[in-house]
């Protein structure tokens, strides 16, 4: 009954957004954006036009509101603050930390961006700064400045009490740096092990309990920097500069961030478009047309290799034209298979199973991997089209399938590779253009072995 109720609320609410707004309207949409859960609301901000996620917005209660503000992306949350009027979205800009706070400053304009910084108190100011201070492409961008560090000579009694008095101003109290003279890193400390320590020891100094740090620096790429966080199961990480010295922490929540944008990025990439920074409903059809069309076009002139392909053995198609009915499962298994390799490698990629320097080992496993690929359906085509065709034209099709899938298993595996090599986005190289190659290569391959094994001129 309950979910139903909030169902029933959640659908009152999306029409009333809908229809037109006056003053007596928004006590009955506050009504019912009462009823409605906190991850509700995020989805209704992130998939109505702009007005209307702002007349929702702006009835929420201060708290619920910043709450909402915080789950939605820095795309949204900049359409948000221009939607509203200043005044009211003041407090929620002052109430996020000052890494999510760059984070929105990034997409807005920067006179925006200059009056909302001056309606900052004097040190919430000097941390954004700090933070906005690093390309968006670096994990310093995302780091939280306001740690809460402790000194090596710290006795367990004292970094408690420091802990204590500080304990509403960090981003996190779990994972706690331990720095020595001029910051420089040391180590890190949990809160539990510092909580054990001052039952058996309070004087003992916080430096013997502290373990080795794994730390990372601010103008590390962001994502190599995510996937360490990740790969160590870490709660935090601390953030170094050159000479290691402590400038912020990274917490579990901006790794996530991280990892979900690049995902989302090499996926729409490797089916050939460019990510939109808004869901789906909330965008535009030109927003849209703009993320595809540039790759439509890249493909469809690639595509003409293929064309021309098959303009060169034009004779060869007049002369047998039972050839022509193989061109789709050959090109297919050709895109499909290297496909398959390029998709594994860029996640091994991704993850730091594979590193460039694994280049020849990935060619070589690739290569195997695709002859018994093509083994089995070399064979499998050898059969059935020798049982319908004829066994020359059943021997063409085994041997093309054998070669086919060499090429583009080898090609897939390399291709993300080279491109991680040359600084591209190994996502590119992915489908659209593996599938492309692969079309043109296998149909050389194919009217080449053709040739040989019927004989044609």
């Amino acid at each position: 009954m309950a979910e139903t109720t909030a169902e029933t609320a959640m659908v009152e609410l999306e029409r009333a957004l809908t229809g037109r707004v006056d003053a007596l309207d928004l006590d009955a949409i506050a009504h019912l954006a009462a009823r409605v859960d906190r991850a509700e609301l995020a989805r209704l901000v992130r998939t109505r036009p702009p007005l209307q996620a702002a007349v929702l917005f702006r009835v929420l209660e201060k708290d619920e509101a910043l709450a909402v503000f915080e789950a939605l992306s820095p795309a949204y949350q900049a359409d948000l603050v221009q939607s509203l009027r200043e005044p009211d979205v003041a407090h929620i800009i002052d109430g996020l930390d000052p890494d999510d706070r760059a984070e929105v400053f990034g997409e807005l304009p920067a006179s925006v961006v200059q009056r909302l910084m001056q309606g900052l108190d004097p040190d919430e100011r000097e941390m954004t700064t700090a933070v906005l201070g690093y390309p968006r492409t670096a994990i310093g961008r995302y780091m939280s400045p306001e740690v809460l560090s402790l000194h090596a000579d710290w006795s367990v009694e004292r970094a408690l009490e420091v802990v204590r008095a500080r304990i509403d101003g960090p981003e996190t109290v779990y994972l706690l740096p331990v720095v020595g003279e001029g910051r420089r890193l040391t180590g890190v400390v949990s809160l539990r092990r510092l909580l054990a320590a001052e039952a058996a020891d309070p004087q003992a100094p916080v430096g013997e309990l502290a373990n080795p740090a794994i730390s990372v620096h601010a103008h590390t790429a962001r994502e190599a920097a995510a996937r360490t966080f990740l790969s160590h199961r870490l709660i935090a990480m601390p953030v170094v500069d050159e000479e290691e010295r402590l400038l912020g922490i990274l917490t579990m929540d901006d790794v996530l961030d991280i990892v979900d944008e690049e995902d989302a990025e090499d996926t729409a990439r490797s089916g050939g478009s460019e990510p939109l920074d808004r869901s789906y409903l909330s965008s535009t059809i030109l927003r849209i047309v703009r993320s595809r069309i540039v790759w439509l076009l890249v493909l469809a002139v690639s595509a003409i290799l293929t064309v021309q392909v098959l303009e060169v053995y034009e004779d060869r198609l007049d002369q047998v034209v039972v050839l022509a009915l193989f061109i789709p499962l050959l090109t297919g298994t050709g895109g499909n298979t290297g496909n398959q390799a390029a998709t594994t490698v860029t996640r091994a990629l991704a993850v730091g199973e594979v590193r460039i320097r694994d280049l020849g080992r990935v060619i070589w496993r690739e290569l195997r991997v695709g002859a018994v690929l093509g083994s089995v359906l070399g064979v499998l085509g050898f059969v059935v089209a020798g049982l319908v065709y004829g066994w020359a034209i059943g021997l063409v099709i085994g041997l093309t399938l054998l070669s086919v899938c060499v090429m583009a298993a080898t090609v897939g595996g390399l291709m993300p590779i080279i491109a991680k090599r040359v600084g591209a986005d190994p996502a590119v190289f992915s489908n659209p253009f593996i599938s492309t190659f692969c079309d043109a290569t296998g149909l050389i391959l194919y009217f080449t072995i053709a040739t040989a094994v019927l004989g044609l001129g």
